[in-house]
């Protein structure tokens, strides 16, 4: 993700974010086989998150949760393992 680029968008930054989520449950609760995780993905995470507030990622979390049947606790570590 090019944040330098002008035709970039919040739902660029919400999609990027819902994206790594996506791919974190998929490749950890997910026993499909196909790893959907790719660097470019979490680095891409990693930057939208320093322009979306807490309130925005945590309504992203808290939605995927509930679609894939997630704890909302397991997924914060599933995320964030070192914290």
């Amino acid at each position: 993700m090019d944040l330098n680029d002008p035709e970039l968008e919040f739902s660029d930054l919400i999609y990027a974010y819902q994206s790594w989520v996506m791919a974190v449950i998929n490749d950890e609760k997910l026993d499909n086989g196909e790893k959907l995780l790719t660097e470019e993905i979490a680095d891409d995470a990693i930057n939208a998150m320093r322009f979306l507030s807490g309130d925005v990622t945590n309504a992203i979390e808290t939605s995927l949760a509930r679609v894939y049947d997630v704890d909302s606790e397991e997924l914060a570590s599933l995320l964030f393992p070192e914290e």
